[in-house]
């Protein structure tokens, strides 16, 4: 019997003869009471960021208005108690099988970017090194879309121990890799949006290579 993957509860799915004489893996996600914790952004958010709360554009974009850097993005989720404990268990505690979760989700959002080339915020060498997988390629594996992991990261100081200023005022972490023709539109993806600096710095260095449209999304705001 499947059960939920992250409360270990049972899914109340029995498998089936057939089931167990399939290749197929069986399908892994949480149950109904676990997933609707998570809570989506509502129509009430910034035309900007989809930050939840205010139709009004949030202070975080005024300041990348201020500084000329624009602001396309899409989220699916706030990033309340619930997500930040399922990013504690996915991300630093390195529960792989959980990429699984937003898949249906994902998969949906995404279509509507059909024409365009999706591009995964890379993680340094080192986190990968220690996590052993990059948290959004993975999530991204799980729709079975193409992806293309054009750009590479320096080994930095974590966003996440860093202050709402610090991101802020983040030097450059990212490069094109090597003898890569990037694409004209490009979708950068990113697992949570705080600030959105690290998306700033990404579309950096892709609008430095040649890009002419870039849009951002993130599962998590």
């Amino acid at each position: 019997m499947n059960v939920c993957v992250l409360c270990d509860n049972s899914l109340g799915e029995k498998l089936t003869f057939c089931d167990l004489l399939s290749l197929t893996k069986p399908k892994i996600r949480a149950c109904d009471a676990c997933f609707d914790k998570f809570q989506r952004i509502s129509e009430q958010h910034c035309p900007k960021c989809y930050r939840d709360g205010t139709s009004e554009i949030c202070v975080d974009c005024q300041v990348w208005l201020e500084k000329g850097k624009e602001v396309s993005h899409k989220s699916c989720f706030v990033y309340n108690e619930t997500m930040k404990d399922f990013f504690s268990q996915y991300k630093f505690q390195g529960d792989y099988a959980l990429y699984s979760v937003f898949t249906e989700i994902l998969q949906k959002e995404l279509k509507a970017y059909s024409d365009y080339t999706l591009v995964p915020i890379p993680v340094s060498s080192e986190k990968y090194q220690k996590r052993g997988f990059n948290q959004v390629t993975a999530l991204l594996e799980g729709t079975k879309l193409p992806f293309r992991e054009i750009l590479e990261k320096y080994d930095t100081i974590a966003q996440s121990s860093k202050t709402r200023k610090e991101r802020l005022q983040s030097q450059q972490c990212f490069k094109l890799k090597d003898s890569v023709q990037p694409p004209t539109k490009v979708l950068l993806l990113d697992d949570i949006y705080t600030t959105g600096s690290t998306l700033q710095l990404a579309k950096e260095i892709l609008v430095e290579a040649g890009v002419k449209e870039i849009m951002t999304f993130s599962l998590a705001r």
